[in-house]
């Protein structure tokens, strides 16, 4: 239903057309349906109930489709274009749901009240990857730091392991093009946001690049 609603696509590929303009890394249908994916597996990997898992696909495929409106308050331009389009055919408690999880995914100081609005947290902060480098060359990917730190992840995966009771991202980051500090530098702050979301579904989070635990 959601994925191929025509005003969400639109929402969507605006969104895109808009962060490129300004010079952010992709934000389009492979990021949201990315983001979307990973919700899944970590919801059937923590055995939540099917309700949870898609709602919360359902917030993470529309987190991103407000930006066309405003990047700043883009989250919340997000949650209010979700309720315009769906409040009249959707449950009402479902659609509040989603509505605070595409609000909450961009604002660290909200406090979460559901389980779809971490999952979606952690999910939307665990995309790293190389390609969702625009640049045109590695010069031009050089000036930026966000490119450069994508560029260099050449593998990102989102993972629980139920022995240890840890939701665990692991990138693999090429040190010659930038060092692991530069990681920190950008994604400090979104990483803390994902120990929250973590500690609200009962886990912990870690984070392990080139094989060296950092979390």
């Amino acid at each position: 239903m959601v994925k191929k609603n025509p005003q969400v696509l639109q929402c969507i590929a605006e969104s895109d057309k808009a962060l490129d303009v300004l010079g952010y890394t992709e934000h389009g249908i492979r990021h949201v349906s990315l983001v979307a994916e990973r919700v899944g597996c970590m919801s059937d990997a923590l055995g939540l109930d099917t309700g949870v898992r898609e709602r919360a696909q359902m917030a993470a495929f529309c987190h991103d489709m407000g930006n066309f409106m405003g990047r700043t308050q883009h989250h919340y331009w997000g949650a209010l274009l979700f309720h315009q389009i769906f409040s009249v055919d959707m449950d009402a408690e479902a659609c509040m749901k989603i509505v605070q999880a595409i609000a909450n995914h961009d604002k660290e100081e909200m406090k979460f009240t559901n389980p779809e609005a971490a999952l979606v947290v952690i999910a939307d902060k665990s995309d790293v990857h190389r390609s969702r480098v625009r640049t045109q060359s590695i010069e031009e990917t050089r000036k930026d730091i966000h490119d450069r730190v994508n560029y260099a992840t050449t593998s990102s995966e989102l993972l629980y392991d139920a022995e240890k009771d840890i939701i665990s991202l692991t990138l693999s980051i090429d040190t010659e093009f930038v060092p692991v500090m530069e990681y920190f530098e950008i994604f400090t702050e979104r990483m803390a946001y994902c120990r929250k979301a973590a500690a609200y579904l009962g886990k912990n989070f870690g984070l392990t690049i080139n094989n060296v635990k950092m979390l």
